[in-house]
């Protein structure tokens, strides 16, 4: 019997959300929308992904509401929508699952309160005031020494500046 390629037979919330965000690629692409990467090309060149991939997942986030394609400067951009910034928490707590589970135990970046500096928890809880920040109220920063440092593409070099999430990040010369 063959694989099935979809959950249509599950009536189940977990089984639809997968059908938005369930295929390779697709959170990567999510992630980097948070970390601030726009255009299409940054995309293609910071994730090592196909452009054929690339175009399918952006088009498929697009219809599925969670980015907003608008035009800039003759270029193409990608926003998270209202849908796609409420996907936040879970990406946040997938990575913080995958540094503790699925890695070498290190943390490659922190999440910080840019209202109170203090640094988000596991649950996405700020110690410090006891809010739970958006990721319009987070920096990122890059730990030194980590798997981040390894790459050299323009956005991994833009990427290692402390910076707040959702805010366009520009590409640096290598």
């Amino acid at each position: 019997m063959a694989l099935g390629t979809g959950y249509a037979q599950q009536n189940c919330s977990i089984a639809r959300a997968l059908e938005i965000v369930g295929e390779r690629w697709t959170m990567l692409v999510l992630r980097d929308c948070f970390y601030g990467v726009r255009r299409f090309s940054d995309l293609l060149g910071h994730l090592d992904i196909s452009r054929a991939v690339l175009t399918e997942r952006l088009a498929s986030l697009t219809d599925a509401g969670l980015l907003e394609r608008r035009s800039a400067g003759g270029h193409p951009e990608y926003l998270l929508t209202a849908a796609g910034i409420a996907f936040w928490p879970t990406l946040y707590s997938l990575s913080r699952w995958g540094e503790r589970y699925a890695g070498d135990g290190g943390r490659t970046r922190t999440f910080s309160h840019a209202g109170c500096g203090g640094e988000v928890d596991d649950l996405g809880q700020c110690p410090v005031c006891g809010t739970t920040p958006g990721p319009a109220d987070l920096i990122v920063t890059l730990v030194e020494g980590s798997s981040g440092h390894r790459r050299s593409d323009p956005v991994s070099l833009a990427l290692r500046r402390p910076h707040r999430l959702l805010q366009p990040v520009t590409p640096v010369a290598g």
